[in-house]
């Protein structure tokens, strides 16, 4: 790759960057590059990264129409999804962290016949000066416990839903050891049944057919605190699995389903809930119960059918606040009891799960709110009564904490005062 120490981008001639490279896939001269500092060894970008860079950009005369600079900010975008013209997300994906450039786009891989009015004319071709500062894989859930970098782009804008039939090739690594290496088919939502950990299975519905992509997952999305004798994987441990979707086929949405294929698939998923739960695939479980509620929460049936239907819901949102509660995701909890509790108000399991969660949320009043609405329903409930004077006692004792920090912050105070007057 060539380097250039001395000219400035005001300098720059089509002449003089065709010195440079040529960075587009087909080799086309679209985009040339002249690298004006090089960056740090390693990785370089790839398609979905978050890119932070820093940019002048200017037409062939030398007029600026466009800097980051300028702004003082730097400007953030997603690689590869048309975020920002061709040029840019090509020459970014061709540079490393720390890296100085000089790209020239041509028209095609710029702004075109139509141009980019009043700064930009049509056809023009456009000189940038880039820095990359940053890039980061996307992250594919809130918590960002599954991280993914895309290698090869995949066809079209087809996904896996829930429910396809796809078929992978994957390659699982722990640390520097590679552990699984397999051509796989599993059904999206159940890969656990295969030995394929929860974060390839979510990454599924992200993928077109024919992507390659590194995803990271946390422990919460590999194998968990437990790990994996089979792969000799240890408790909590990190994983990285480079995974290419082959092929897939895709389950009918749910609008496309009748009322007895959505009872007899709910039925089915019930069932397998139940049997991830007992072997402590709480997320797993959670995705099957999920499932019910996405058939059938929208269901308007007649009066024949309505308790089939509500008792399915009913049954769902329980076990997902119990799968939370294991989890320790008191809010998710609360919020399935909740909606158990807009179907059933006097729901048993319900208030007395929504009551633990609040216990370990230290929100010692509202528990034994619920508590005792449990005892309304069930008197015989030992447990809630258990739960109420367990509640009782926490109240007490966080009366007696309170009274004694601001005992000590009025004396703080006092003494304060009369070293004022001394």
């Amino acid at each position: 790759m060539t380097r250039d120490k001395e000219q400035s981008m005001d300098d720059q001639s089509p002449a003089v960057v065709r010195k440079g490279i040529d960075v587009t896939p087909n080799k086309d001269g679209g985009v040339c590059k002249v690298v004006k500092k090089w960056g740090e060894d390693g990785d370089r970008p790839m398609i979905g990264d978050k890119v932070t860079v820093h940019y002048t950009g200017k037409l062939l005369n030398g007029k600026k129409f466009d800097s980051s600079m300028d702004r003082k900010k730097a400007f953030t975008f997603s690689l590869g999804k048309g975020q920002v013209i061709k040029g840019l997300d090509i020459g970014v994906s061709s540079m490393q962290r720390g890296e100085r450039c000089i790209l020239l786009c041509k028209p095609e891989y710029a702004y075109g016949p139509a141009g980019c009015p009043p700064k930009i004319p049509p056809n023009a071709m456009l000189q940038f000066e880039v820095e990359l500062l940053s890039f980061k894989g996307e992250l594919l859930t809130d918590d960002g416990g599954i991280t993914r970098r895309i290698k090869v782009k995949g066809e079209g804008y087809n996904n896996p839903n829930d429910g396809s039939t796809v078929h992978v090739h994957l390659e699982g690594y722990c640390g520097e050891r590679l552990f699984d290496s397999r051509d796989v088919h599993f059904v999206v939502g159940e890969s656990e049944d295969m030995g394929v950990p929860l974060g390839v299975d979510r990454a599924m519905e992200k993928m077109q057919k024919g992507e390659c992509c590194m995803l990271y997952l946390k422990p919460k999305y590999g194998f968990g605190k437990e790990g994996r004798a089979q792969y000799k994987i240890g408790p909590n441990s990190d994983l990285v699995y480079e995974v290419t979707l082959i092929n897939f086929e895709k389950a009918k949405e749910s609008w496309e389903l009748g009322l007895k294929e959505k009872l007899d698939f709910s039925a089915g998923a019930k069932q397998k809930g139940t049997q991830y739960f007992k072997a402590g695939c709480y997320l797993q479980a959670v995705v099957q119960y999920q499932r019910i509620v996405s058939w059938l929460e929208m269901e308007f049936v007649g009066k024949e059918q309505q308790q089939t239907v509500q008792n399915f819901l009913l049954v769902a949102q329980l076990n997902m606040a119990m799968c939370y509660l294991r989890l320790k995701e008191y809010a998710l909890v609360v919020e399935n009891c909740n909606k158990v509790l807009e179907l059933d108000e006097k729901n048993e399991k319900a208030l007395y799960r929504r009551g633990e969660a609040r216990l370990f949320r230290n929100e010692f009043n509202l528990a034994m709110s619920d508590f005792k609405l449990v005892l309304q329903v069930n008197p015989s409930n030992r447990a809630a009564r258990s739960q109420v004077s367990i509640c009782q006692r926490k109240i007490r004792e966080h009366h007696e904490m309170d009274k004694k920090t601001y005992a000590n912050m009025f004396q703080k105070f006092a003494e304060h005062d009369v070293k004022i007057k001394l």
